[in-house]
């Protein structure tokens, strides 16, 4: 196969690998082994700021033995650096049982999310996107003064062999182009962003979205801004647009429901299982199965399939989001969202692209709907605390719910609350689900990988909105 002549192993090195990686203890054993090419470019005042590529790679170890884990990594792929990383593995997570001799068969994706990217464009066709986006932005309006645009790609190759006897292999490519406008009146200056990509081609920017695009909608964003009144403080009615917003979703609602969390007990879900955890209206999933989007795999990085998986069916707590650690000490199937940033990194439950479905309603139905609220378009950062469910989100682009009309924009708006209990005052589900753009990157101790996020437009009642107006 070509990703084990890429690695230069054997079926029989792998077996040998794993062997030893069971000598001490383990129940279970697997290889990951990585390897990528980046290209990360940077424009800004029109100029080549910064332009890298690299390559790494490596092979991560990890056993399990009951809840104990072992894990070691090498970025040397000799057969004597992968025994040694092995045998570190196997000591950190020994214990008192050793797992029976097994064999490994074949086991590939039989399904392809994404293209395999064209090597053969030149770095100045990657150039080439970054000063189309300079100049659409600074000819979007002559109070933008700086532009900001940056491209970032990769070639991820990944084959993973585990104790169960199964080996998969992928090759998984991610593309971004990002656009950051800075927009002046005066001394009050106003930021916005756009950007987009995911497990696509360069021919995704040249005839889905293009670099124009991305950068008049930045310019937008900005000179918008210039214009903003400070945010209202108090508890309103808000209403999240489609698209981005999904970001309040991800982090106040989704980190909740990965498995790690919910088996250690410190999720503001743990134990509600089956219950009643938001309106009948809202129902949410975690699909990896998309194809193209940033957030999609054909296999998990432990070598499961990603599926489709219902977190929140119709209100009711329905699933969690599954590794193979969690899945054995749950007794539950794995779901495919075991995921790491890379070989240096042991896998943990993440999210893939995680949404929530549409409703029924008209989206300007919800508009009019309030006679006084926030309409929220996009965020920014935010903070979530699993154990509480507490968050705090700051809203980069909002305005003002006048008479069921969006009026005013508003600035410095934060939304303050819980993201269990903010599930249960959505009362208005819109039609209109828009996942974002392919831009979407989550953190989580420590590590981070790509992800996408989606939402229909809903109303949400008596949310406590932080401003200084």
């Amino acid at each position: 196969m070509f990703f084990r002549d890429r690695f230069n192993v054997t079926q029989r090195d792998l077996e040998r690998y794993l062997s030893e990686a069971l000598s001490r203890s383990g129940e279970y054993a697997d290889l990951y082994f990585e390897y990528i090419s980046t290209c990360s470019l940077s424009l800004e005042e029109s100029l080549v700021k910064s332009a890298t590529q690299g390559v790494s790679a490596g092979c991560g170890v990890r056993v399990l033995s009951g809840e104990r884990t072992g894990y070691a990594y090498t970025d040397d792929l000799s057969p004597e650096k992968i025994l040694q990383a092995a045998r570190v593995a196997a000591q950190i997570a020994a214990g008192p049982s050793r797992a029976p001799s097994f064999g490994i068969s074949e086991q590939t994706a039989t399904r392809d999310l994404y293209p395999v990217l064209s090597t053969d464009e030149e770095l100045p066709a990657r150039l080439d996107l970054l000063h189309r986006a300079d100049r659409a932005a600074r000819s979007f309006d002559p109070r933008v003064f700086q532009v900001r645009a940056g491209y970032a790609d990769e070639r991820r190759h990944v084959m993973i062999a585990t104790s169960a006897g199964r080996i998969a292999e992928d090759f998984q490519p991610l593309t971004r182009l990002s656009v950051v406008a800075l927009a002046k009146q005066g001394a009050n200056v106003q930021r916005g962003t756009d950007g987009g990509g995911g497990r696509v081609s360069l021919d995704f920017f040249k005839k889905v979205r293009t670099p124009e695009q991305f950068a008049r909608e930045a310019a937008r964003q900005a000179v918008v801004q210039l214009e903003a009144l400070d945010a209202p403080a108090g508890e309103m009615t808000v209403v999240l647009g489609p698209g981005w917003p999904g970001i309040l979703l991800h982090e106040a609602v989704g980190h909740g429901l990965e498995a790690d969390f919910n088996r250690k007990q410190v999720s503001a879900f743990s134990g509600l299982m089956g219950r009643q955890v938001a309106n009948p209206l809202c129902t949410v999933v975690d699909d990896g199965t998309i194809p193209g989007r940033r957030g999609s795999l054909n296999v998990d990085d432990e070598g499961n399939r990603t599926n489709r998986t219902v977190l929140i069916e119709k209100g009711i707590l329905k699933g969690y989001l599954q590794d193979a650690l969690s899945s054995r000490l749950l007794g539950s199937p794995p779901t495919g969202n075991g995921r790491r940033e890379s070989y240096r990194h042991m896998p943990m439950p993440r999210m893939t692209n995680t949404f929530m479905l549409p409703g029924e309603d008209d989206p300007e139905d919800i508009i009019r709907s309030v006679p006084r609220g926030l309409y929220c378009a996009a965020f920014g950062g935010g903070q979530v605390d699993i154990t509480s469910g507490k968050f705090v989100f700051s809203a980069s682009e909002s305005y003002l719910i006048e008479g069921g009309k969006i009026t005013r924009p508003v600035r410095n708006a934060t939304l303050i609350g819980n993201g269990p209990d903010v599930m249960t005052k959505v009362t208005r589900v819109g039609h209109d689900l828009k996942l974002d753009q392919g831009i979407g990157t989550c953190g989580k101790e420590g590590q981070s990988v790509p992800v996408g996020v989606g939402i229909p437009t809903i109303r949400i009642d008596r949310l406590t909105v932080g401003g200084v107006g």
